[in-house]
């Protein structure tokens, strides 16, 4: 089963999707992590990712897909891939698409955490102040926040159309999430 996880950062995909691996062996593929381990690598992809994640911009299509591309190996093997952060645009949706295809394989569901856009900026700026993520810097989230609505938008009936498309109230408890996403993936 291959799951897409949508909701803007700090929405509690992170969250959903451990819990996931760990109730239902998939693999998350987060691009945020992925993105985090390419910048703590030191090196030069890491670095770029570094800069243009500082400036509140999203990283280009072409390295995100790389390194999903990358990964698919080990969760076609376990059963399943969590798809945490991406695609976040249409051109990668289709992408992704069709690297599935070739594989044999595609989205089975499609999950969108509906969340209050004022919560998750309270919730961000208390993070940074706890954790010093340097990708939860307030200011830079809103710029990415602003982003993330204005490309995921067009996806949402991009889903909708195939009748993928699941929307849970995000702003629930953690546990009422996750009974939430377990119904819409065990319908």
């Amino acid at each position: 089963m291959n799951l897409i996880l949508f909701g803007p950062p700090a929405a509690g995909k992170g969250t959903q999707a451990k819990r996931l691996v760990e109730t239902r062996g998939m693999v998350q593929l987060s691009t945020g992590d992925m993105l985090r381990a390419a910048i703590a690598s030191g090196s030069d992809l890491g670095r770029e990712c570094q800069a243009i994640m500082s400036r509140g911009d999203l990283v280009s299509d072409e390295i995100v897909i790389a390194l999903i591309e990358e990964r698919l190996p080990e969760a076609e093997a376990a059963g399943g891939a969590i798809f945490d952060g991406f695609p976040r645009t249409v051109a990668q949706a289709e992408a992704l698409d069709a690297m599935l295809a070739r594989k044999g394989a595609r989205i089975d569901h499609v999950v969108r955490l509906k969340v209050d856009d004022n919560a998750l900026l309270e919730r961000v700026a208390r993070r940074y102040a706890e954790q010093g993520r340097p990708d939860d810097n307030p200011e830079s989230f809103k710029v990415r926040l602003v982003a993330y609505n204005r490309n995921t938008a067009p996806l949402l009936p991009y889903y909708a159309d195939k009748g993928l498309l699941t929307e849970i109230d995000g702003m629930g408890s953690i546990g009422s999430v996750a009974t939430a996403i377990d119904a819409a993936l065990d319908s």
